[in-house]
């Protein structure tokens, strides 16, 4: 038998009364309410008489069976509790993915889903990136930087410091990425190795001139090269013979700062972010996240979490991922591929947003092109809506889209067009664009078989630079066979 002390109501006093309590057995934990029942009525039958038992000690004894009790009140009750990484502030904290894996391909990294993950009507996080492990600078002066990797009174802030705030947002990212390459015990002097090296970037800012020219597209070559020499400039400005040490370490040869500076461009993420009560626009560095590829329908976004300073990568509301399926952002909105091209080295022949300059005077009905090839939407939000027909379904991409928007075209309220002047008109903007491909030095099929011709060592610039000039002749070849199937499907 075990004897307890337990605290009893009589009268108007507290007394410890002994009691002898009888030993209980419970198997498992499988406690059947016979057993619990004949405890509760033996402990009440070995009480002294005219003694009650205190509901508090009742409860301690076999608290299973009791009544979920009120919540205290208390001064804090209708405040919200802190999120649980507020407590590892001021520790450094590590990258979290959830669903997800890293891959290397042979155009490099990317971001895949490691399950099938459901369609939700809020959007989920799947990876966050701490504060702590970012480079960042804000876009306007005074400059500030968090974390502040850099000392009082080290040259490269004056050199920060000497650049334009309008336009050279990029080399002050490339100071900034090069002093963290050389701080000691810095994330970046690790996560450096996983980012690609002057032989692997297809920036054209590493692209020699043979390169440029092979785009065929002389304005944007002459653009690429004065963002060359502007590099250059600033490099031979600051990197001269008399800069100290700490600094010209940093970068000894000027292809080390071009390199900086492609990967400011092509790795950066602008956007508006709260730390404290400070907000600001920022130019961001973010490890990890950088490695999500492009795509014009992407099934991810960033969020900035400005309660604890994450980046949040977040999958679409309502968006269904499959095993193995690559998580994408849109890296750039409503750009052409020269603009993909000038800071990515990229480009896509089914570019929703690629445009074609016409000359000529004829037009085509926009309701009725519209209708042909079931798209739906606003000029900004075009889509095809497969539900209305699926006789061009597996023809209509991005590249029609582009055509929606670039052709050019007419409406006058309930006016129908009139077929044989929509055929003339869809035949001459035809003829046009076989006037832009004979322009050409190469055809489409020619500069297929050079790509797959190029040797194993090739230049990743050469390879995107014919690649653009390819897209651009498939992008137009799109808009013929485009016009051709317009004319087929003109309502009569």
């Amino acid at each position: 038998m075990l004897k307890h002390n337990f605290l009893l109501w009589s009268g108007v006093q507290h007394v410890h009364v002994p009691v002898q309590l009888p030993i209980v057995i419970f198997n498992g934990r499988n406690r059947s309410s016979k057993v619990a029942a004949t405890a509760v009525s033996n402990l009440s039958t070995n009480s002294a008489p005219g003694i009650e038992l205190s509901s508090s000690e009742s409860r301690s004894s076999f608290p299973i069976f009791d009544n979920p009790s009120e919540p205290e009140s208390t001064p804090a009750s209708g405040l919200e509790l802190a999120d649980p990484d507020f407590y590892k502030i001021g520790y450094v904290r590590s990258v979290r993915a959830y669903g997800i894996e890293f891959r290397e391909g042979p155009d490099g990294f990317g971001v895949y889903a490691s399950k099938d993950i459901q369609a939700l009507r809020r959007a989920r996080v799947i990876m966050e990136i701490p504060l702590e492990l970012m480079l960042t600078i804000s876009r306007k002066k005074p400059w500030m930087f968090f974390p502040d990797i850099i000392p009082i009174g080290h040259p490269i802030f004056d050199i920060i410091n000497s650049t334009n705030p309008e336009t050279d947002w990029d080399l002050r990212l490339a100071c900034l990425l090069l002093y963290a390459f050389d701080v000691k015990d810095n994330f970046w002097t690790l996560y450096g190795d996983f980012l690609p090296g002057p032989d692997e970037c297809t920036s054209l800012l590493l692209a020699t001139e043979e390169d440029l020219l092979e785009m065929q597209d002389q304005h944007l070559a002459s653009t690429m090269m004065q963002q060359q020499q502007r590099a250059l400039e600033f490099w031979e400005k600051n990197w001269h013979s008399a800069v100290p040490l700490k600094v010209k370490r940093l970068a000894r040869e000027p292809e080390r700062f071009i390199w900086a500076v492609s990967m400011a461009q092509s790795r950066c993420i602008n956007m508006e972010t709260r730390i404290g009560s400070l907000t600001q626009d920022s130019n961001l560095l973010v490890p990890y996240a950088d490695m999500l590829n492009h795509s014009f329908q992407p099934n991810c976004f960033f969020h900035w979490r400005f309660k604890d300073r994450m980046l949040e990568v977040m999958i679409n509301a309502g968006q269904a991922v499959k095993k193995g399926e690559e998580m994408t952002i849109n890296y750039l909105s409503q750009s052409r591929n020269n603009s993909y091209m000038q800071r990515y080295g990229f480009s896509s022949p089914v570019n929703p947003w690629d445009v074609i300059h016409f000359s000529g005077s004829a037009k085509i009905h926009l309701d009725s092109f519209l209708s042909v090839f079931s798209i739906s939407g606003l000029p900004d939000e075009y889509y095809h809506n497969s539900q209305l027909s699926t006789d061009t379904e597996n023809f209509v991409d991005g590249a029609v889209l582009a055509a929606a928007r670039t052709l050019p075209t007419w409406t006058d309220g309930d006016v129908p067009p009139i077929p044989s002047i929509e055929r003339k008109a869809a035949k001459e903007l035809q003829d046009e664009c076989q006037q832009m491909l004979a322009q050409f030095p190469t055809n489409a099929r020619q500069d297929q078989q050079i790509l797959d011709n190029l040797p194993e060592d090739r230049r990743p610039t050469l390879e995107a630079a014919i690649k653009y000039r390819l897209n651009r002749k498939l992008f137009l070849e799109k808009v013929i066979q485009t016009l051709e199937i317009y004319q087929e499907g003109i309502l009569f």
